[in-house]
């Protein structure tokens, strides 16, 4: 990575003086040192713990990612017995040789100088403290570790199918977050990950050959024989991720008024998909602008595409993506994982808890951004996810929103359930509120909640401030639980039309009417529990109450046929009964 200035630290922003927010700090200073033979690395961690909580705590907990890819783990068992295994994922973990296994094991931990008791139980460290952390207290834990890179199998590893030798993805024991829901110290056992907001130094000692990319900005680099090490600082991140590979091209692009983009990929790729690189990249600076203009200002100063992993997966700073794609599909999985920069990454929802939040802003982003920045041209670019989320809805399979994303029953129900139905939340709330009015969601969501973790109330009730709108119903019927929205057309009898809500969800609706005259004319009929209307050019008719089965007015004229939702934006389970 080119050398970078350091940026000035992302200042977090003060909460609402009644909202009573509060967020653990944590600063690690790590140094590392990997042997490219063999895979294994010895690392030395000095964390400074702030509890800024009003609880005083007694144990904490580390996160250990690595200890997953070993035959008999959680993920291991999990991706055996799942009705529908990732494909990715198999039964690969059980085949690892003792050399092949990923592996993180803490060999000392002391907490401001006194050693620890603490127990290694798969993914996780249990810790129990010398002293109880008191609120407001900080507190110094030294740490020597080391660590083996798995095969790379999922997300993490080493030597992955393009041959990119480490992609070093939650690589160091992690200490996890707790808030007050409390501790988050969840296995890893498949999904997605929570962490703590705080400043990393890390100094990283590797083979000189090697090229290395990935969070963070490079302070120096230093050789010694055979060895270089290369030590970077990343502020006010919640995780710090690197990939090496001794074939890199290091490729650099100004976004104007921006960060750096950086773009490492590896020379033993054909020339085609080189030039795909190449093409990327102004594609890049494109979607960087999209997303600081329609969501907020991406606040440091450089940021990483990388080739490595196993598909695509956002880090802070960076992303890995597998590199052997097509222009097109190089621009979608970039576009993907860069809008995750701020769902997720800015905007740090507990993916564990509510991926939908992440994966399913994200789609909703990455589609407008993709149908901007590549022309698609689509009316709609959010229809292919209201066409997943349909399929859910009627399959049986789909579970509430509020599952835990390792508690799906079924790999695919969840893949939909957290991008597909997660963007279908965020578009169809523009059905509900207006599109301006989304808009305006969108970016308050960022100025009131980047740098903090966001819960699902908190976009709920920005939504709420921007519109003026009661809109706890909607959280309530579409993401905790799986009641589906059907309206239908009952009756047309001359000027009288009736309609009928045949699904448990309620919602406003939007009414298309065209008279025998040829004319059209668009009806609103507001939510009564919405207490108010969306902005409109349509005339807005009495209200229609929920526990209301069917909804009757009249028109001025003798109608000929009639449509709910001409927009397509209500995610209506069955669109058969919507016109007459």
């Amino acid at each position: 990575m080119a050398s970078t200035p350091v940026a000035i630290t992302p200042q977090v922003p003060a909460p609402n003086s009644n909202s009573g927010y509060w967020q653990q700090h944590v600063d690690y200073k790590m140094t590392v040192d990997m042997d490219v033979n063999t895979y294994q690395y010895n690392g030395k961690q000095q964390l400074v713990y702030t509890n800024n909580s009003p609880d005083v705590l007694n144990r904490v907990y580390y996160h250990l990612f690595f200890n997953a890819f070993q035959p008999g783990s959680e993920m291991d068992v999990r991706s055996r017995t799942i009705a529908d295994p990732d494909p990715r994922v198999g039964d690969r973990i059980s085949k690892l040789k003792p050399n092949e296994i990923g592996y993180l094991k803490v060999t000392s931990l002391k907490q401001n100088g006194v050693a620890l008791k603490h127990e290694t139980v798969g993914t996780v460290l249990e810790v129990d403290l010398a002293k109880p952390i008191q609120p407001g207290e900080s507190v110094t834990f030294d740490m020597d570790f080391n660590g083996q890179v798995p095969v790379q199998i999922r997300r993490s590893g080493r030597n992955n199918k393009e041959g990119v030798a480490l992609s070093m993805t939650q690589w160091y024991p992690k200490l996890a977050e707790y808030d007050f829901e409390g501790w988050h110290a969840d296995p890893y056992i498949a999904r997605e990950f929570h962490g703590v907001w705080g400043d990393f130094d890390v100094k990283l000692t590797i083979d000189k050959n090697y090229v290395v990319g990935g969070s963070g900005y490079l302070q120096n680099e230093t050789t010694n024989g055979n060895k270089k090490t290369l030590h970077f600082i990343a502020p006010n991140v919640h995780d710090f991720t690197w990939a090496a590979d001794p074939d890199y091209i290091h490729d650099t692009m100004q976004v104007p008024n921006g960060p750096m983009l950086h773009f490492y990929y590896k020379n033993t790729l054909d020339a085609e998909k080189q030039e795909s690189w190449k093409k990327l990249q102004p594609k890049t600076v494109e979607l960087m602008q999209y997303y600081s203009e329609h969501i907020g200002k991406y606040p440091y100063k450089q940021y990483s595409v990388i080739q490595g992993g196993d598909g695509g997966m956002e880090y802070a700073m960076c992303t890995l993506i597998t590199g052997n794609r097509s222009f097109g599909s190089l621009v979608g999985v970039t576009a993907h994982e860069l809008a995750h920069t701020w769902f997720q990454f800015l905007l740090a929802s507990n993916e564990s808890k509510h991926e939908w939040m992440d994966e399913g802003f994200t789609s909703y982003i990455s589609d407008l951004a993709m149908n901007d920045v590549m022309n698609e041209g689509k009316d709609n670019p959010t229809v292919s996810a209201y066409n997943g989320y349909m399929y859910l809805a009627k399959s049986g399979k789909e579970q509430p929103l509020t599952t835990h994303s390792d508690r799906y029953a079924y790999n695919q129900a969840y893949g939909i359930s957290a991008y597909s139905k997660g963007e279908v939340f965020l578009a169809q709330l523009g059905y509900v509120i207006g599109e301006e009015n989304l808009k305006k969601t969108i970016k308050k969501y960022f100025t009131d909640f980047v740098f903090k973790h966001p819960k699902p109330l908190d976009i709920i009730r920005t939504a709420e401030k921007v519109s003026g709108l009661e809109l706890d119903w909607y959280l309530i019927d579409f993401a905790q639980t799986t009641n589906t929205i059907d309206y239908g057309v009952t009756s047309v009898d001359d000027k009288t039309i009736t309609l009928e809500r045949i699904g448990l969800m309620p919602m406003p609706i939007d009414l298309s009417v065209t008279y025998t005259d040829g004319t059209t004319e668009n009806f609103y009929i507001p939510l009564q529990m919405m207490r108010g209307e969306k902005p409109t050019t349509a005339t807005i008719i009495s209200d229609w109450a929920w526990a209301y089965p069917t909804y009757t007015f009249e028109t001025s004229k003798p109608v000929t046929s009639v449509e709910i939702d001409p927009s397509g934006y209500m995610a209506d389970v069955d669109r058969t009964n919507n016109k007459n």
